[in-house]
């Protein structure tokens, strides 16, 4: 028995074209070529792999055999393939980058995030995106390690030498704890109230900020590693934390946690950055996805 052949892409986008029209005149008017020449191409594919590809004789369609059929889905990832390699190397061509790695706050809202994605997916899909989370001055200190191209980043609100930053708005945050909770039990509370209780705050995992408590009013606190954890400990009870209202709206309307009365913790706007290195210039991706969280703070 001898070997397959390789078959030339023409060939492969001709097949395709023949199956998607499901006949040779009508793959013939797709690809601005004769019937003659469809058939022709079809046979030296056939002859190249050693099997028959369409049945002609028992139908007037052609119509895939069970050998058609079986290697239709590897021609498509094949053809596919050659268009997505095309297309990376013409946006590489135009200077649009291979790949952006980015990090963002983990306090920046969620819908924010998606509508950047899914527009920045749509307009460079060849762009390989590395996404990644922080909190508080890690965000920072990936900027500066150069293991991140873009990122937004929240506190502290001061400005670092050889970073370029632009203002994204902010989100409020606001303290909560879940209905069962004493502080949100008590009729009021008195000034210093929260430090009784136990405080959720998230843990800063960079040296550059480590040991600098912000938004810490508890003398008991609990640092947790993500959000995620922090909103989930209060749902159960455990302690109470200031929150991005964004996260936690749905949970107010339905009564799972409780805005808090503190005289002295009133919560408010925490602010975001974009932010990149001076000495590395932005290129077209990067632009549009700082561009694109820019236009939600206009809004």
């Amino acid at each position: 028995m001898s070997h397959p052949g390789t078959p030339t892409l023409d060939q492969l986008r001709v097949f395709l074209a023949v199956v998607d029209a499901s006949s040779f005149a009508g793959a013939a008017r797709r690809l601005g070529r004769s019937t003659s020449v469809v058939s022709y191409t079809i046979a030296n594919l056939e002859a190249e792999l050693g099997v028959v590809l369409f049945n002609r004789e028992t139908t007037r369609k052609p119509q895939l055999t069970q050998a058609g059929r079986s290697v239709l889905a590897e021609v498509r990832v094949v053809a596919h393939g050659i268009d997505g390699l095309r297309a990376k190397v013409r946006s590489l061509q135009e200077g649009v980058e291979a790949e952006l790695r980015v990090v963002l706050d983990v306090m920046l809202p969620q819908q924010r995030i998606s509508d950047a994605i899914r527009a920045f997916h749509e307009r460079f899909p060849t762009v390989a995106l590395h996404l990644r989370s922080e909190a508080l001055g890690a965000v920072m200190q990936l900027m500066l390690d150069r293991a991140a191209n873009i990122a937004v980043c929240g506190p502290p609100d001061v400005s670092v030498d050889g970073i370029e930053r632009i203002d994204l708005g902010s989100v409020q945050l606001i303290p909560v704890a879940a209905p069962g909770h004493p502080l949100a039990l008590a009729p009021s509370n008195s000034p210093g109230a929260g430090r009784s209780h136990v405080q959720l705050v998230l843990t800063d995992r960079s040296m550059r900020t480590q040991g600098s408590d912000l938004g810490v009013f508890g003398t008991h606190t609990w640092r947790v590693a993500d959000l995620g954890t922090k909103h989930a400990l209060l749902l159960d009870g455990i302690g109470w934390g200031h929150m991005p209202m964004p996260l936690v709206a749905q949970d107010l309307k339905k009564g799972r946690l409780v805005r808090l009365k503190l005289p002295d913790v009133k919560g408010g706007a925490y602010r975001f950055f974009g932010i990149y290195r001076a000495d590395t210039p932005l290129g077209p991706a990067a632009s549009f996805l700082l561009s694109r969280f820019e236009s939600h703070c206009a809004e």
